[in-house]
Parts: structure tokens; sequence; C-alpha cells
């Protein structure tokens, strides 16, 4: 049999598609377990803390709880400006350092919510992160004109936010609720679709780590909100 016949060559420019195109898919994979790593670190600390009294007291009643809530805050800025002159072994510290503060932060919600309305919210936020997320993968319609609405209404939401706190207002805490699983849900597949445009296949090692470092913050902290916002309207209060 002669095989020389119908064999098919792929093309210098089909070759490099075709590594790019196994590069990006390894890229992703990279971001994408990061952020599954970052969660499960977040979710194992918060219920680590919820579950035990003491540490629920020296965090949520002693002036420590300032730290707990403002050093995530402190992190994400300094990830942000100083991660290109970090080592990479510094940024995923970093990265899990963050993630642990969060579920330090985060353990009040066991305290609030019924173990089982937790648990549902939280694989209706994955499946419909998985959705989203997806389509910003695949999509071949720009998002980044919906971009600098997304971030107004982020904005928008957070001095509603600090607004309620003050007033304590049941519209207000409706609307931003509301507001807050729209924004997010548009902010999952505009980030998707924007660290997949970052990809290069010429970076080295340590540009590719760190893209990937900041690609899974930026999704981590899509999921946590988007979580958070379901919450207040699917999850069940203990005190009810």
């Amino acid at each position: 049999m002669a095989f020389g016949s119908d064999r098919r060559y792929m093309s210098t420019a089909q070759a490099e598609a075709a590594q790019i195109d196994v590069g990006l898919r390894q890229y992703m994979l990279g971001v994408y377990n990061y952020m599954a790593s970052g969660l499960a670190l977040t979710g194992i600390v918060a219920l680590l803390v919820a579950s035990s009294p003491a540490a629920t007291q020296l965090i949520f009643g002693t002036p420590l709880r300032w730290v707990v809530i403002l050093a995530p805050l402190a992190l994400v800025f300094f990830l942000g400006v100083r991660i290109s002159q970090m080592q990479v072994s510094t940024a995923k510290g970093l990265f899990w350092v963050y993630s642990a503060l969060m579920g330090a932060s985060l353990a009040s919600v066991f305290l609030v919510y019924t173990g089982e309305s937790i648990a549902r919210v939280f694989f209706i936020t994955a499946a419909s992160f998985a959705g989203l997320s997806l389509y910003g993968y695949t999509t071949r319609r720009s998002l980044s004109a919906f971009g600098s609405f997304l971030i107004m209404g982020l904005w928008g939401i957070i001095i509603a936010g600090l607004v309620n706190m003050f007033l304590h207002s049941a519209a207000i805490q409706f609307v931003t609720s509301a507001a807050g699983v729209l924004i997010f849900a548009g902010l999952t597949a505009w980030d998707t679709q924007k660290i997949k445009e970052m990809y290069w296949e010429g970076d080295g090692y340590d540009i590719a780590a760190k893209k990937s470092v900041m690609g899974a913050l930026a999704l981590y902290l899509d999921f946590v909100n988007l979580f958070l916002f379901m919450l207040q309207f699917l999850g069940v209060r203990r005190d009810n």
C-alpha cells in the first residue's frame, strides 16, 4: 500500500496555529487550576475558622477583624502594582496568603447562613461561572465595549454598599445585590476573554506564570463576589 499519495501535511501556518492552540489551552488550564486551588483553600480556612469558637471570637470579636478585612485589599493592590518585579514563587505565595485571608474573612458566611444553602448556592454559582467563562473563552465577539460599563457598575455598587452601611435600606440592599449578580456575571465573561487575549506564545516561564496568577486572581474575585451576591438572594439564614 502506498501511503505517500494521501498523506496530508500541515502548512507552516497551520503548525504554528496548532502550537499556539495547545499553548493557550495549557495557559488557561493553569489559570483555572490556580483559581480552583485558591477557592479550595478559602473554603477550608473559612470552615475551620467557623467551626472554632475561639478562632471566631479572635477574628470577629477583636480589632484583628480589621486586619482580616483590609489585608486582602492591600494584597490585591500590591500584586497588581508590583508583580512584574516579583519572583514567580513570591507571586504564587501572596496569592495563597490572599486566599487564606479571604477564607478567614468569609468564615462569617457559615455563621449567618445554613450549610445546606451555602452548598446549594456554591454549586449554582459554579455552574453559572463555568457557563459564563466558557462563553468568554469561545465567543468571537469582542466584549471590550462592555468593560467600561461593567467597571462603572462595579464602582456604583461599591458606593451604594458604603452608603447603605449608614442607611440600612432594604430596597438599596436588594437593588445592589441584583446589580452585583449581573455585573459579576458580565465580568466573568469579560475577564476570561481578556485573560485569553493576554496569552502570547513567546512568553517565557516567568511572564506566563505571573499572567496565570493575575488571571486566576481576577477570576477568583469574580467567582467569590458572584457567590456572595447570589447567597443574598438564595441563602437561608440561620435565624429564619
